[in-house]
C-alpha cells in the first residue's frame, strides 16, 4: 500500500557514538523524504562527532574514527538539514524515544531551534510492538518476507523502515493510511517534551513521567520542592526537556503575577 500523504514524510535513522541523548553524538544520518506524489529524495551523510567513537559502537555500525575524520561536524550541516526537514512529518524505527530526541539535542548544540511542535511523528517500532512484539530485522522478515542485508547501517535501516510501514498498512485494515492517525497510534503517551519526561494527563496538565515524583503534576512538585527545577536544569537531561520544565515555571509565574 502506498502512503497517503498531505505533506512530505521523512523517514530517518541515526548511527551514534552511544545511547546517551545528552553526551553522545551522531556519526551518520540517513533520510528518505517521501513526497505526496510518491517521489523520493535520499540523503545519507557521515558526520564527525568531535569525540572518539567507542569500540562497542563501531562494532555495531562499523563506523570508526578514521571513517569520519574528514567529514563535517553536525553544526556545519545543521542549517541544510533544517531546510530539508522543514514542513515535513517524521517517521522512523524507535525514533520517538531515541532518534528524534538525539537529533533535537544536536540542533540545540548547533544553535538551531528546530520547531517540532507541528510535526506528526510515526514510530514504526511502536506499531510493530503493539501488533507483533519484534525487532526491525524480525519486522522486515515478518512483513516483507526478506532478510535485512546491511542491518545497523543507517541507510539500510531507513529503507527497511519504509517497506515495513507500507506492509503494515497492507496487513492491518484498522490502520488508517493517514499520517496524523499513524502518529497518534505510534505514540506511547501524549508527550510534553520529546523524551517523554513530561506527559499530558486527560486534563491537559504536565505530569512528571520519571523518578520519585512520577505521576505527579510538575507545577505542584515545583511549588513544594523549590530545588527541583534547579536539579533538572543542572542534570543530565536534554535541552528540550529543560525547556519544557522552564515553560511550566514561566506559566506559574504569570499566573501568580
Amino acid at each position: 500500500m502506498e502512503l497517503n500523504l498531505k505533506r512530505p514524510l521523512i523517514f530517518f535513522d541515526l548511527e551514534t557514538t552511544g545511547l546517551s541523548i545528552t553526551h553522545d553524538r551522531i556519526v551518520e544520518i540517513s533520510m528518505v523524504k517521501v513526497n505526496p506524489d510518491g517521489s523520493t529524495i535520499e540523503k545519507t551523510r557521515r558526520i564527525n562527532p568531535g569525540i572518539p567513537i567507542p569500540a562497542e559502537a563501531t562494532a555495531v555500525h562499523h563506523i570508526s574514527d578514521e571513517d569520519v575524520k574528514d567529514e563535517p561536524t553536525f553544526k556545519q550541516i545543521a542549517r541544510s538539514l533544517e531546510e530539508f526537514m522543514t514542513g515535513c512529518d517524521i517517521a522512523g524505527f524507535n525514533s520517538n524515544r531515541f532518534d528524534v530526541p538525539m537529533l533535537s539535542e544536536e540542533f540545540y548544540r548547533a544553535g538551531i531551534k528546530f520547531n517540532f511542535e507541528r510535526v506528526n511523528f510515526i514510530d514504526v517500532q511502536t506499531i510493530f510492538h503493539k501488533k507483533e512484539q519484534r525487532t526491525l530485522e524480525a519486522a522486515y522478515r515478518f512483513y516483507c518476507d526478506k532478510n535485512l542485508d546491511g542491518a545497523h547501517s543507517a541507510c539500510a535501516d531507513t529503507k527497511a523502515t519504509i517497506e515495513v510501514l507500507k506492509a503494515q498498512l497492507d496487513r492491518y485494515p484498522d490502520l488508517e493510511n493517514d499520517v496524523e492517525m499513524l502518529s497518534h497510534y505510534s505514540s506511547q503517551n501524549k508527550n510534553v517534551d520529546l523524551m517523554g519526561r513530561l506527559v499530558y494527563d486527560d486534563k491537559g496538565r504536565e505530569i512528571i513521567n520519571f523518578g520519585k515524583y512520577k505521576g505527579q503534576a510538575a507545577a505542584d512538585v515545583m511549588k513544594r520542592d523549590t530545588s527541583f527545577l534547579d536539579w533538572i536544569l543542572k542534570g543530565d537531561f536534554s535541552q528540550d526537556t529543560k525547556n519544557a520544565f522552564l515553560n511550566i515555571k514561566i506559566s506559574m509565574q504569570k499566573r501568580n503575577a
